[in-house]
């Protein structure tokens, strides 16, 4: 899934078809993060669904432990702070930051939940189509919103410990997406009580 790239991404990622038949690049032009995962989840089929960043911050072999037979979740994320979690070269004040808006989170809309954010998460497939499908936001709060509705609807989230390694370059910016994903914990929880996410 490509939005919002300005190089030569899409045509890379598109030479690479040829080889792999299971292989698909999908182009779309809305920006945004929720957006893009959104329309590659509902492009995707199989059994299972992985979500992962493209920086590969988290070693792409440690996905054995968010399918069967290690889980039979539902919903598996990979977690930096659930035991057996690593995190190498991560600045002091990211995470502190991610620390704070994690608090936020457990307290609005998902409490026992200690790491939302890590771009790694696994779906069994049936589940992201129902999930991906009542998604409303398109921003970096994205995955929350779909932890809610997954949560509201009774379906099972396992975190599992990884190692996870900082790579300078992020196009997040603290303080201006803090308080945007802020505000959208608000939209969340105001959804769920407007019956947005129910069944």
């Amino acid at each position: 899934m490509e939005n919002g790239s300005t190089d030569r991404t899409l045509p890379v990622a598109q030479s690479f078809c040829p080889g792999f038949k299971s292989l698909k690049v999908i182009h779309e032009d809305l920006p945004g993060k929720g957006n893009a995962v959104r329309l590659g989840m509902l492009s995707a089929r199989g059994e299972y669904r992985l979500v992962a960043d493209a920086d590969l911050s988290m070693p792409i072999d440690q996905v054995k432990y968010l399918l069967p037979p290690e889980t039979s979740a539902d919903i598996v994320i990979a977690s930096r702070e659930v035991h057996g979690a690593r995190r190498i070269g991560e600045p002091y004040y990211r995470h502190f930051t991610g620390r704070v808006f994690n608090f936020f989170i457990r307290s609005l809309v998902l409490p026992g939940l200690q790491d939302t954010q890590c771009g790694f998460k696994s779906f069994r497939g049936p589940v992201a189509e129902m999930l991906f499908r009542k998604q409303t936001l398109t921003g970096w709060a994205f995955d929350v919103e779909l932890l809610v509705i997954a949560r509201h609807l009774g379906f099972t989230i396992q975190e599992v410990g990884i190692p996870w390694y900082y790579y300078p370059g992020s196009k997040v910016n603290i303080w201006r997406h803090s308080w945007r994903m802020f505000l959208d914990l608000l939209t969340i929880r105001r959804n769920r009580r407007q019956g947005l996410y129910d069944a």
